[in-house]
This record gives structure tokens, sequence and C-alpha cells, in this order.
């Protein structure tokens, strides 16, 4: 089975929308390291926030199906270069976290990933109120399991 490689910055809540993903309730924690997990690949925040660690996860492309870049909903800056998902043999889509943040501003969120993003599905997500969670799996499951077969 294929997986899909979630990058993001420390704190994005990458692990938070994993757990989510999974139907997981509780805190998540800190990715220290590359966690492979029935279909998805968490990256540790610090990869995507220093360029030394990029040739680290073009490597880690190359085992999954598609990346999904991941910007919070409360940062006022993105963490990841413009053109960033242009780098990536494979295709990229993005989501939104911490909509339900009082602090949230999911439009400017938006422009921020579409800096790194140009082409792409954006999803908005909450990992607190489920909003698009379901959503954002049903899109990812033809990228790690084509045939549909379960």
């Amino acid at each position: 089975m294929k997986k899909v490689m979630i990058i993001g910055a420390v704190g994005a809540g990458k692990s938070t929308l994993v757990k989510a993903l999974f139907g997981e309730s509780g805190p998540a924690v800190k990715t220290q390291s590359l966690v492979y997990r029935e279909w998805i690949i968490d990256t540790p925040g610090e990869y995507s926030e220093n360029p030394m660690y990029y040739r680290s996860l073009m490597a880690t492309s190359h085992q999954a199906a598609a990346i999904l870049l991941i910007q919070d909903a409360t940062r006022t800056r993105s963490y990841l270069p413009p053109g960033f998902a242009g780098g990536f043999p494979i295709p990229a889509l993005g989501a939104v976290t911490k909509t339900d943040h009082p602090q949230a501003d999911s439009a400017k969120a938006v422009a921020l990933l579409r800096q790194s993003l140009p082409e792409g599905d954006i999803f908005l997500t909450s990992s607190a109120t489920g909003e698009g969670i379901e959503a954002l799996r049903n899109r990812l499951m033809p990228f790690v399991n084509p045939s549909g077969e379960m």
C-alpha cells in the first residue's frame, strides 16, 4: 500500500491531524523522526523548517503516492519555500489545520499555503471539531489504494 507523506512546520498540527484521520482522540506526541503508519508517513516539523533536511523529504517521497502540505491557521507566515510542492515527483495537496481556533485566519492560511502549493486541493480542517477530516480522508484514499479494493 502506498502512503501519503505529511509535511509542515513544528507545531502545525500534523500529528494531531494524523490521529484525527485514523479516528483517534487524545493528545498527539511530538514526532521526533519519520513515523510510518499504515497509509501515512508523518514527518518531523524540523524537516520542513531546515533546508538541510529537504533531501531527506525528497528521498522519502519516493515511498509515497502523494504529499500533504500543512499550514496552521493561527500562523502569520509559511515555513515552506515558494513552489515547494513542485520539487516532488508525486501529486501534492494541502490542509489548513486549527480552523476552529479563536485566532484562526483560514483565508490567510490558504494564501500562505498557495505560495508553496500553487495547484492542488486544499482542505480546511479542525481535529478538535472534525471539520474537513472525512473529506480529506476521502480525497487521500485513492492515492493509497488506487484500485479501490479493501
